[in-house]
């Protein structure tokens, strides 16, 4: 893991209406860790992902990626970019009326001008790496569990090989044995492909187990940033009841115990 931010987000402001969901916020993102970006219902958290990736539009502020400033990229600039993060969405978002090996296929069309071979040993290869097998390549996404639709996103995600993985409650609607499992598969592969991921979540076990780093957010901004024993002595009323609740306070016991 670098210092060094990979996606500097300076005086972000985002609002619908008359509300404003990010208010004047400021977060680093460091190369080659796991952040997981945790907070209440609607404090912004997928808003957040959603305006670093350009999916909404901000009032204020600069969000820069990679080295490139969003709002001073190109076309060009901008297309490139995009094919050096991999995104996750919440549920999957998976092409319904797409095989699974064409559902990870799909970045592959868009972006790449390869064979059609080629394309089926890489997206092969993809599966693999999430724990998939060559016959599950030609179930539609019907035909799979939770956890597999998570593990077919992820695929897809990784289909380019990003640089930046982004994703939106990637264990939400698991069971919690399948959503340690992908915590573990997490970190294996930052670790294996040495990239960045940038996690939103409202799981307690995830910012555990997984996440080097942690960023709250709460009132439009980062209102706590750090270890989970940072988390652990933080002041703020919202970081200490979650963290310092039943549920956080029997994984802070755990924790030291192991």
């Amino acid at each position: 893991m670098t210092q060094e931010p990979v996606i500097k987000v300076r005086d972000l402001v985002v609002g619908f209406g008359n509300q404003t969901v990010l208010d004047h916020l400021n977060l680093d993102v460091r190369g080659g860790e796991i952040l997981g970006v945790v907070g209440a219902s609607g404090a912004g958290k997928s808003v957040l992902l959603r305006s670093i990736i350009g999916l909404l539009p901000r009032r204020h502020g600069s969000i820069e990626v990679l080295g490139v400033d969003i709002d001073k990229a190109s076309e060009a600039e901008r297309r490139a970019l995009e094919r050096r993060w991999g995104i996750l969405f919440q549920q999957g978002a998976l092409f319904s009326s797409l095989s699974v090996r064409e559902n990870v296929q799909f970045p592959m069309r868009e972006n790449l001008a390869i064979s059609q071979r080629l394309m089926d040993e890489m997206a092969l290869a993809k599966l693999e790496m999430v724990g998939l097998t060559p016959q599950d390549a030609n179930k539609l996404p019907a035909e799979l569990s939770g956890g597999m639709t998570k593990r077919v996103a992820l695929a897809r995600a990784l289909a380019l090989d990003p640089e930046i993985v982004f994703l939106d409650e990637p264990t939400s609607g698991l069971d919690p044995i399948s959503a340690g499992d992908f915590d573990e598969l997490i970190r294996t592969l930052q670790q294996t492909l040495e990239i960045t991921v940038f996690m939103v979540t409202h799981d307690l076990e995830s910012l555990y187990t997984a996440c080097d780093r942690i960023a709250v957010l709460a009132d439009g901004k980062v209102v706590a940033e750090g270890s989970i024993e940072d988390m652990l002595a933080s002041a703020h009323p919202w970081v200490r009841t979650y963290f310092q609740g039943k549920r956080g306070g029997l994984l802070a016991d755990r924790r030291v115990s192991a």
